[in-house]
């Protein structure tokens, strides 16, 4: 059997691995994704180490030689350490079985054979030894290294076994299928798995919500996650994940009028904000914000926006609620902005995602993804702009990323047009966050000031005044300063018979 070191096991916790197990009598090897990702070329900093016997014993031995701290969980039979910025897990080599209402298994020790026939995919199932007689060598019953330079994603057991055992696994399909393709190799699901799933969808009722989403969210921060959303469509396994996106699909025709298929859109503009944003981070473009103790702090993005991705992907969610036909207009779809933001709260919820400020990011572009746009066709006057970017405040950014990605048609002049248009908002944006200030804006008159000034309780005239204060400034009526807003409150106050108390 060849050996293939080079490169793939040069890292020094190898040998001290292989090392240790010959202390202990055991074998050790290397499994998984490490494995994989060596043959495709790609940095991987996680580390699977299969033992047939004890992993977490292996792990304490070495955590002592490298001199460095050891997590053990005993419940998983699992330890893990870190050493010269890797991470390096350690299991027992296990058998497994399940019962059929739930997706944990019943776990025993077992060979590295049976470890090995308990992987999702062929791909999944290689491993190096790091036994010192062999040092190297690929362990690959499966065919896993054909399959990965076939581009296929296989399992190692009948598809009805391995997606019935553990049904996430129909997921993870769709996942390492979007993941690892690329301009050159597209890996696709063999048609025996495809309908293998579509056989064992009802298996998708044992799943916990939280691990459906942890797949969704690799699919979506990969470079082409339309790929995964069509193949998820493909299988069923769409409707039963997230049924609202499913019922985009599909084109109806009045006097021979259709509109746009707007699932295909959706995946359009879900690839444009991918390529868009990995565009802007490699640029050093784009910012995030976040509060390290209790200051924001603004940040330079490094890694993709997940909740950027989910935007997109639900931006036009409502538009079958919303579809129209209007005999001089043709189709519409007026308002499903603001629907589909109404049920981003009910749609995070039934998915046990977070209620959180995530969700309210998803909620306000969803919103806001028309206002860009209509500022396109229409002139561009300042206090649009102002009430874009006190609506949009630091998400701005992200905003105009995703109505850029929104420009799509197969009229490739009305996308220039649209585009060019597009060019001088954004310029006006600039224009205006310079000269007003605008973003994240805060009201120079609060509450208390008000109410100390004319000597009034909390009532609804106070919030009146404030409201007409923030109109003038984003209408541009007043400079956004606090001497201009006071003296413009005090006018509109007298006319509603407030004057400032006697000192």
């Amino acid at each position: 059997m060849p050996t293939i070191t080079q490169g793939f096991l040069d890292h020094k916790i190898f040998q001290i691995v292989s090392q240790t197990a010959a202390e202990q009598g055991v074998r050790a090897f290397v499994i998984g994704g490490y494995v994989r990702d060596c043959f495709l070329g790609r940095p991987s900093k996680d580390i699977d180490i299969v033992v047939e016997g004890s992993g977490i014993a292996i792990a304490e031995a070495v955590a002592e030689k490298v001199r460095t701290n050891v997590s053990v969980f005993r419940n998983f039979g699992t330890a893990m350490l870190r050493y010269k910025g890797i991470e390096v897990e350690f299991v027992g080599a296990r058998k497994e079985s399940y019962n059929r209402d739930s997706r944990k298994p019943i776990v025993e020790d077992g060979t590295l054979e049976d470890d090995q026939l308990r992987r999702d995919f062929t791909i999944n199932a290689m491993a190096f030894s790091l036994q010192q007689e062999d040092f190297g060598a690929l362990v690959d019953p499966f065919g896993g290294i054909r399959d990965l330079a076939s581009g296929i994603i296989r399992t190692p057991l009948d598809p009805d076994t391995t997606y019935s055992d553990d049904p996430l696994r129909m997921v993870r399909a769709v996942r390492f299928a979007t993941k690892l393709s690329t301009d050159q190799l597209e890996f696709k699901i063999v048609q025996e798995s495809k309908d293998s799933i579509r056989r064992n969808l009802h298996r998708m009722e044992i799943l916990s919500k939280e691990r459906i989403v942890e797949e969704l969210n690799k699919i979506l921060v990969t470079s082409r996650p339309s790929m995964g959303f069509r193949l998820l469509d493909e299988t069923g396994l769409l409707d039963w994940i997230l049924p609202q996106l499913a019922k985009l699909k599909g084109v109806e025709s009045i006097d021979g009028r259709g509109h746009k298929e707007n699932f295909s859109h959706t995946l359009e503009v879900l690839d444009n904000v991918a390529k868009y944003e990995e565009d802007a981070i490699a640029a050093g473009l784009l910012k995030d914000y976040v509060f390290e103790d209790g200051v924001e702090v603004e940040k330079v993005r490094t890694e993709p926006n997940v909740w950027l991705r989910w935007a997109a992907l639900l931006h036009d969610i409502a538009k079958p609620a919303t579809k129209r036909y209007d005999p001089a207009l043709g189709w519409t779809f007026h308002g499903h902005e603001v629907l589909g933001a109404r049920w981003i709260p009910k749609i995070f919820q039934s998915m046990k995602m977070p209620l959180n400020e995530k969700m309210k990011y998803v909620q306000k572009l969803v919103g806001l993804h028309l206002r860009p746009i209509a500022l396109v066709t229409d002139e561009v006057t300042d206090s649009a702009v102002r009430r874009l970017l006190f609506d949009a405040g630091n998400d701005i950014d992200d905003l105009m990323l995703l109505c850029n990605a929104d420009i799509t048609s197969k009229n490739p002049r009305k996308v220039a047009r649209l585009r060019q248009n597009f060019e001088l908002v954004k310029a006006k944006l600039v224009e205006v966050e310079a000269k007003d200030a605008i973003r994240n804006w805060k009201n120079p008159i609060t509450g208390d000031y008000v109410m100390e000034l004319f000597g009034i309780s909390p009532c609804n005239t106070i919030g009146q005044l404030k409201e007409m204060v923030k109109n003038a400034i984003l209408d541009g009526k007043i400079e956004n300063t606090f001497e201009a807003a006071d003296a413009y409150m005090r006018e509109r106050a007298a006319e509603l018979g407030l004057f400032p108390c006697a000192k």
